[in-house]
């Protein structure tokens, strides 16, 4: 009943502030007013003599402060050459990058970057790598071009850092020691005049150029630090002593969930999810206390601690949104040849890709389900908060971000992640009274789809292409978000 007291009152604002006078850290200010802090100055430091446009064309390496030694991770930021020129106009711009094969350092996961983050890549981006283990080669495989389609909203701190950029979908490929990469830039067809005239001649227009700054992340996620581990008999800040202050804040924002420096936050039947509702809500106005619910059972999450995030690499505070009235169900398309053993892993390679590669404050989803079902913190502040992310362009206010690992343009997603989806929008949308099977207005911050200030009417459970034109969260996965509402709304008791 200690913990129930502690969390009292904080649905009821929607914005709750934990209090972790153990660990004697500041309080988060309330939504509307959180501002994040500036990166220490031994981050920003890194993150300038890091940063894979600055500094000399070689490759350079991201490494972990050193108190993060335990699980070092790296970034190999590698810029393309020209491979073919137009040989009718030798000064023209290639339309085609890349990458010899060649030796590298140890990775797991590959992206595309460049310098603007409103320039568009049309064309193709391919790759092959070498494993590791085995020094067999794959085939060439396709990275989803993203063209802007995820990312904090315009306007916003985040998007007018001058440190975001453009970038590809990240792709996962595990342990790998080599890599060969070319882009190429291609041009749809288009109707020249003389078709337009009945001759039915078509011409194909000269190729666009590549965005400028190109350049190939190879991202690293490092080992895994075994963790202190989840404690059953309450809190202990003995866990967290050591730690950075951004470790321990990323924790305590949980802690009225979990103990602090809990690796995971336990599932919770139906009526113990009820009760603990019910007692949040003590101080809100009297209709409310007696109205019934309709909350599901609270799921497991695995937290940040329990993946290894680096708690060093993100922006550090957090950033709120005043409630959470919809949720956007996006897929990673990094692919879908990963073990849910190696998830942690993967994780760990999206969130710095995020950060170090894109330019970003922190990983963008606000959580992730892999396809055995379980279910991951994504973005810091606390996973009943209202976190503003940065999935869906545009819509990211009052909104939640979850992203299925892989990619479902062609493959169907798991039963087990599709109930995974089902499972946290019942809980995490009935703690601010939202029906998953519902509809509701979003004001829109300006997207590809939908222009800003137009509030727009949206499934309450919706896939990433409802707000931005996109194949993102992939047509078999998308095709499945009927079935999550209907089985979000059967878990809220409706």
């Amino acid at each position: 009943m200690s913990k129930i007291r502690g969390m009292r009152g904080f649905l009821a604002s929607s914005i709750g502030v934990t209090c972790a006078a153990a660990l004697a850290l500041p309080l988060t200010p309330p939504a509307l007013a959180a501002t994040a802090r500036p990166v220490p100055t031994t981050e920003a430091a890194a993150s300038a003599r890091h940063a894979p446009h600055a500094g000399t064309p070689a490759a350079t390496t991201t490494t972990r402060r050193a108190a993060h030694a335990a699980t070092p991770g790296s970034t190999q930021s590698l810029p393309l050459q020209p491979l073919t020129r137009n040989r009718a106009t030798p000064s023209a711009p290639a339309t085609e990058h890349g990458l010899r094969p060649r030796a590298v350092r140890h990775f797991s996961l590959v992206g595309v970057v460049w310098d603007d983050p409103e320039a568009e890549l049309h064309g193709r981006v391919q790759v092959r790598t070498r494993a590791a283990d085995t020094g067999t080669w794959s085939g060439w495989q396709d990275l989803q071009t993203h063209n802007a389609d995820h990312g904090a909203d315009r306007g916003t701190p985040e998007s007018a850092s001058g440190r975001v950029r453009g970038a590809t979908a990240p792709l996962w490929v595990g342990d790998s020691d080599g890599v060969e990469l070319r882009v190429r830039s291609e041009a749809g067809r288009a109707e020249s005049g003389s078709a337009q005239h009945g001759t039915g001649a078509r011409t194909l227009p000269a190729a666009p150029p590549l965005p400028s700054g190109l350049r190939l992340e190879l991202v690293d996620p490092g080992d895994e630090a075994a963790p202190p581990g989840a404690f059953a008999d309450g809190p202990r800040t003995a866990a967290l002593a050591g730690e950075n202050s951004a470790a321990a804040e990323a924790s305590a924002v949980n802690a009225d969930l979990a103990p602090l420096g809990a690796t995971e936050i336990a599932a919770l039947n139906r009526a113990e999810t009820e009760r603990e509702f019910l007692a949040l809500n003590a101080g809100a106005p009297a209709g409310q206390q007696q109205a019934k619910p309709y909350i599901g059972p609270r799921p497991g999450i695995v937290t940040r601690r329990g993946w290894g995030a680096d708690e060093g690499l993100r922006e550090s505070g957090f950033r709120y949104t005043k409630k959470v009235r919809a949720a956007f169900v996006h897929h990673t398309a990094s692919g879908n040849n990963y073990s849910c053993s190696q998830v942690p892993s993967l994780i760990r390679s999206i969130y710095r890709y995020h950060v170090r590669s894109m330019g970003w404050r922190d990983i963008g989803y606000n959580f992730v389900i892999d396809k055995c079902g379980k279910i991951y913190e994504g973005r810091a502040g606390g996973v009943a908060r209202p976190v503003l992310g940065a999935h869906t362009l545009g819509f990211n206010s009052n909104s939640m971000g979850i992203a299925v690992l892989g990619s479902y343009d062609t493959k169907k997603p798991s039963k087990a992640a599709v109930k995974a989806v089902a499972r946290l929008t019942a809980w995490k949308l009935g703690l601010y009274r939202v029906n998953p099977k519902g509809k509701t207005y979003l004001k829109s911050a300006g997207s590809n789809l939908h222009s800003k200030g137009k509030k727009v009417r949206l499934n309450v459970i919706s896939g990433h292409r409802d707000g931005f034109k996109t194949e993102c969260p992939g047509r078999k996965l998308y095709g499945k978000l009927g079935s999550a509402r209907s089985k979000a709304a059967r878990y809220q008791g409706r």
